[in-house]
């Protein structure tokens, strides 16, 4: 199996590894590699697949001229492909998931009148415990806020997400061998918050994801991340390209996952400096970014299934990455050790 070399000694030898197919829905990586078909671009990606506690304005008349701006606002960042600037969860199981998740809770509103309900006051009694501000407010305004007005009494309000910059990913890397994950234009939250808790758990320096037509760090991610978001960098860009770019000029390779590669998982280099490239659900990687790529790789697959989704891909080609690394870290003599052939 080759080693990497420095990104000085010349990128590695495509030699027919970028395959010509086409993108099949959630094929990532697996497949069949033989398949060969017209590249096209990458289709018109919907906007970032939300979980259903992601809130914009309900179907009931606001209660006030805030909550009516409040809604239109979200409704305009909607349309425009932007995420809102904080997450409502509204119901008191999804208010304690978020408690208990960790999720950071901006504050909390509660319907008057609910000092009777004693599961609604102690979810309030831990909220405060755990330093959320609590807000009494008329059960109208919940019903405003809410999406299908099952709030049952409580909706809470998360902070925004602080995203890194793209710097602060090539810092974290360091000098050495690093891993950075790179996600063209995966949609759905669940499968998001998975790429990044697969990418964390073996080390990634971080996580690169497009601003527009792309899942974001919402509640959703934090509950499949297991938490972590909050401890691997996370980057907004607008252009991947551009981005990709960059992160060679870090030092780092780029190699695209796609089941229409040349060659397998375990014969590229996916090894060293590597930026992995993962694609979408329905369009897998886009053109512009796939002539980025140095080399693509596939998972190999004998059953009938057409391939992994992008999410349980990504976490195959990361334990790869990690693999790879842990077996050269083993290779290598400790300070000073004399290797058992040379004594």
């Amino acid at each position: 199996m080759s080693k990497m070399q420095p990104r000085s000694a010349g990128r590695p030898g495509r030699g027919g590894a970028r395959g010509a197919g086409g993108h099949g829905s959630e094929r990532a990586a697996g497949g069949r590699g033989e398949r060969r078909g017209p590249r096209g671009a990458a289709g018109g990606r919907g906007q970032a697949t939300r979980g259903q506690d992601r809130r914009g304005q309900g179907q009931r008349g606001p209660a006030s001229r805030d909550d009516a701006r409040r809604g239109s606002q979200r409704q305009g960042q909607h349309r425009q492909g932007q995420r809102p600037a904080t997450d409502l969860i509204e119901g008191r199981r999804a208010c304690a998931e978020a408690l208990e998740g960790g999720l950071p809770l901006k504050r909390a509103l509660v319907a008057m009148g609910g000092e009777q309900d004693q599961t609604l006051v102690g979810l309030v009694r831990r909220l405060e415990a755990a330093g959320v501000p609590v807000e009494r407010v008329p059960k109208g305004r919940l019903d405003a806020l809410s999406s299908h007005g099952a709030h049952q009494g409580i909706v809470v309000q998360t902070r925004p997400f602080a995203y890194a910059e793209l710097s602060d990913v090539i810092t974290n890397a360091g000098d050495g061998h690093a891993l950075v994950v790179l996600l063209d234009h995966v949609t759905d939250e669940g499968n998001f918050g998975a790429i990044v808790r697969s990418a964390e758990v073996v080390g990634a320096a971080g996580v690169v994801i497009a601003k527009a037509r792309a899942a974001g760090v919402g509640v959703g991610a934090y509950k499949t991340s297991a938490g972590a978001v909050l401890h691997v960098p996370i980057a907004q860009v607008s252009n991947l390209a551009t981005a990709i770019d960059e992160l060679k000029r870090a030092g780092f390779w780029v190699a695209g996952s796609t089941e229409h590669a040349a060659q397998d998982v375990w014969s590229a280099p996916l090894e060293g400096r590597l930026c992995l490239v993962m694609g979408s659900e329905g369009s897998g990687i886009s053109q512009l970014v796939r002539k980025k790529c140095d080399f693509e790789c596939r998972l190999p697959q004998r059953g009938r299934v057409e391939s992994l989704n992008v999410a349980q891909a990504a976490t195959v080609m990361c334990y790869e990455w990690l693999r790879r690394e842990s077996a050269a870290a083993a290779d290598t003599p400790a300070d000073g050790a004399v290797p058992a052939g040379e004594r």
